[in-house]
């Protein structure tokens, strides 16, 4: 994997949500990976973007890296319009995956992007607590499990998860971001140079 799509999914909220820590991860990735010999494009959704740049994008990457903050439970609408917009050209599926000559092809395995990697890097007010916790808001779901449309938005296209780094209770006032990028950075040695 030496190619690398970075998705940039933040939306601006005056006041809650103006993008500096989600730039911070993004500037963070990139000098990772340039760091380490890979090369990188970009999109930063909220700024616009071709349709048929971000196909050509997908269709370059050996893996794909999506930074974005959770709001209310999932993307932002405008990186939800984005996805609906780049995956629906045909040229990422070739079918739900079933076909009517043999059953034992299953519902979403028809990706034409198999092969390729995508790891989610996930902003969040929620503390970590809430997760894989019968009590918490989350019912006992695993962080990943709390964001399965994302998960099978990029695996119906046939990219397979790597690990998924998160950052928690953002709004609480005493978040060490020095000590989260570090924490970042080795879930980035983990995903992409250990292999």
């Amino acid at each position: 994997m030496k190619k690398i799509l970075i998705i940039n999914g933040h939306q601006y909220y005056d006041v809650v949500a103006k993008g500096e820590l989600t730039k911070n991860y993004i500037d963070k990735a990139t000098e990772f990976f340039l760091k380490n010999g890979f090369e990188v494009k970009h999109t930063e959704i909220e700024k616009g973007y071709s349709i048929e740049d971000e196909c050509q994008k997908f269709e370059w990457a050996d893996a794909v890296l999506f930074q974005y903050p959770v709001y209310w439970m999932g993307v932002p609408w405008i990186t939800k319009k984005y996805f609906d917009e780049t995956f629906t050209q045909n040229r990422h599926y070739e079918s739900d995956g079933r076909s009517r000559s043999d059953e034992s092809k299953k519902y979403g395995s028809g990706g034409l992007l198999k092969g390729k990697k995508y790891m989610l890097s996930i902003t969040y007010n929620c503390p970590i607590t809430e997760f894989s916790n019968t009590e918490g808001f989350f019912d006992g779901l695993s962080l990943d499990e709390a964001h399965i449309a994302t998960h099978k938005t990029f695996q119906f296209v046939g990219l397979e998860p790597l690990k998924t780094y998160s950052v928690h209770d953002i709004f609480k006032g005493n978040l060490d971001l020095n000590k989260e990028l570090i924490k970042f950075e080795e879930v980035l040695k983990s995903n992409f140079l250990s292999k």
